[in-house]
């Protein structure tokens, strides 16, 4: 498992492999600062209970850090920032779209 200051790079391509983990490491490098998977699963439509998975694995991977964490309505709020420090990730995530997922057709139909 990787750590911030010491990034394996398997667990890093592993993390920057799925397209809602890139959109959590855009939206976090756009924002500069630090944000929560609340706010992430409101911004990306997604529900928390997965985007609290895949800042997960960013974590383990050492993409993202911990800032800190506060309490929040009783519950305990933690915030993180983006701690990716290789070019060539950065450089992956400046393409804005991922590719469409693969049209498939059934059997005696065709695609336009």
């Amino acid at each position: 498992m990787a750590t911030a200051s010491s990034p394996n790079i398997d667990d890093l391509f592993f993390a920057l492999a799925h397209p809602l983990r890139r959109q959590i490491l855009r939206k976090m490098i756009a924002k500069d600062g630090e944000t929560s998977p609340c706010e992430l699963s409101v911004e990306l439509d997604q529900p928390l209970s997965r985007l609290g998975y895949h800042v997960k694995i960013l974590a383990q991977s050492g993409a993202i850090e911990l800032v800190r964490t506060r309490q929040r309505r009783g519950a305990t709020q933690h915030l993180y920032r983006s701690a990716l420090k290789a070019t060539w990730a950065h450089a992956a995530l400046r393409v804005e779209d991922d590719p469409p997922p693969h049209e498939t057709k059934r059997r005696g139909e065709e695609i336009d």
